[in-house]
């Protein structure tokens, strides 16, 4: 069983009202209960305050959190968009009744629910102001350390505020973006890492950072989307390259189109195995040598070679096969392998 708790509070009684937090936590949800084939993904719970007959207590949601992290399920997921506030003892998520900071929800309460979960992984995500801080906090115990099975992904640094833009979280928006593929690796799998990875990179200069912290020995996968490529043509990358530094010699009886082509034979096996480089070269796997395009390097009798991440994945391929299985890592497991 795969479980997820959403959360968007844009109504509060004492404080500014937000404006993009129950989208950001429909949106999550949308993105969360199926695969990319419509395969069913995670059982979600979904908490939103729209106005004060709809407000959410701080009782009601520990309550929600307890029930979520108390089950033995594969993955627990918990998203919150919301008020967030700092004080000298530690962070808490704001619920719609606060008067002060620390009248919400304590952070160090909700990992202290975590730490004790029979979840075997479990993943929290923040969308909500100096949510990085919550994570250093030194005064929360539960949070500084995080427990076995546990990912963090946090919108922003200690000092920043979360955005808002066009009615979303802009943490948000691109996190939804990263589920539905823009941060999937090569057998469609997302991950907390590359979602990470996919965030980091598509903010500028100027904007907050995200926070990832995890504590986890396998790869968890968050959505399973449609892949760019099946592992049978991704085997064939230890095949076509008998070493990850080989160069594969081309002639034109590789290339479909042979109006240019000094030799007009044709070889289907040629064309077949053709077919398959032009993929690896639209996912970086493999470039052309000596040509700009791989029908120039087919045409001119040339050869292409594997890139440095063609050389990674066939060094996946190449490990797993010799030990009867195939299976490939996310590329963007963490932002320190981009």
């Amino acid at each position: 069983m795969r479980k997820a708790l959403c959360v968007g509070i844009d109504s509060y009684e004492n404080i500014e009202d937000l404006h993009g937090c129950v989208n950001d936590a429909n949106a999550v949800k949308a993105a969360l209960e199926r695969n990319g084939d419509g395969t069913f993904n995670f059982d979600i719970k979904l908490m939103c305050a729209t106005s004060e007959n709809s407000y959410i207590t701080r009782g009601n949601l520990k309550d929600a959190i307890e029930e979520l992290f108390k089950s033995d399920s594969e993955i627990a997921l918990f998203y919150f968009s919301g008020h967030g506030s700092i004080d000298n003892v530690g962070g808490y998520l704001c619920t719609s009744e606060i008067k002060r900071p620390d009248d919400g929800l304590s952070l160090n309460d909700v990992m202290g629910l975590v730490a004790t979960s029979k979840a075997h992984n479990k993943v929290i995500i923040l969308d909500s102001c100096f949510s990085g801080e919550i994570a250093n906090k030194i005064e929360m115990p539960n949070f500084s350390i995080l427990h076995d099975g546990t990912t963090l992904l946090a919108a922003c640094g200690k000092t920043e505020y979360a955005s808002e833009k066009n009615g979303h979280g802009v943490y948000t928006d691109l996190l939804v973006e990263a589920l539905y593929g823009g941060a999937m690796n090569l057998l469609g799998e997302v991950s907390p890492g590359s979602i990470y990875s996919y965030i980091d990179r598509s903010l500028g200069g100027w904007e907050p950072r995200p926070v990832f912290k995890a504590n986890i020995n396998g790869f968890v996968s968050l959505r399973k989307n449609t892949p760019p490529i099946s592992i049978h043509e991704l085997q064939k990358i230890t095949k076509i390259f008998k070493s990850k530094y080989d160069e594969y010699k081309l002639d034109p009886t590789y290339e479909p189109d042979k109006h240019e082509a000094d030799i007009k034979e044709v070889n289907v096996e040629h064309e077949a195995i053709f077919a398959i480089l032009q993929k690896y070269v639209k996912l970086n796997l493999v470039v052309p040598v000596g040509e700009d395009h791989m029908y120039y390097a087919a045409i001119h009798h040339k050869s292409c070679k594997l890139t440095t991440q063609g050389q990674h994945y066939w060094n996946l391929v190449n490990k797993n096969i010799k030990g009867g299985r195939l299976y490939v890592k996310c590329i963007y497991t963490t932002s320190l392998e981009q």
